[in-house]
């Protein structure tokens, strides 16, 4: 299902981007958190950078290319649920609550939490199954990361 979505969202002209896995889409929110505020910071970019090495061992330089990609998936997906979504069905628990402990991070990357990118973590948190405890835990762990 989520696989004729993204191949409807494809055109000849922006290539072929593959189908989403549980780490292109968590890579496409953290990067859709980043780019919410309109301030695409290269520390966001470096963060996202170290949390997709750190959750997938990835050296730096494979982080940076799957990154790349995930900007082009966050661009070419009309909301964050398509995402989130396919995160909750492929993963466990664990793995959700890393994705949610990932999108803390990048959120608390500039100091600053904005309206827009509380949005983007809550909406994603439901739609992977976890509890407003769940991400008070996460914001705690986060902010204990960064």
């Amino acid at each position: 299902m989520l696989g004729k979505f993204f191949q409807s969202l494809r055109t000849p002209k922006e290539g072929e981007l593959p189908d989403p896995d549980a780490e292109l889409a968590l890579g496409a929110l953290l990067v859709r958190v980043a780019k919410s505020d309109k301030e695409y910071q290269v520390s966001e970019i470096g963060i996202i950078d170290r949390i997709l090495a750190r959750l997938y061992s990835h050296n730096a330089i494979e982080a940076a290319k799957i990154r790349a990609t995930c900007e082009k998936l966050h661009a070419a997906a009309p909301d964050s649920d398509t995402f989130a979504k396919l995160i909750r069905e492929t993963t466990d628990i664990e793995e959700r609550l890393a994705a949610l402990d990932a999108l803390w991070e990048v959120v608390l990357a500039d100091g600053i939490l904005n309206d827009k990118e509380f949005r983007i973590v809550e909406e994603a948190r439901a739609a992977m199954g976890l509890s407003a405890l769940d991400s008070e835990k996460s914001r705690e762990r986060a902010k204990h990361t960064i």
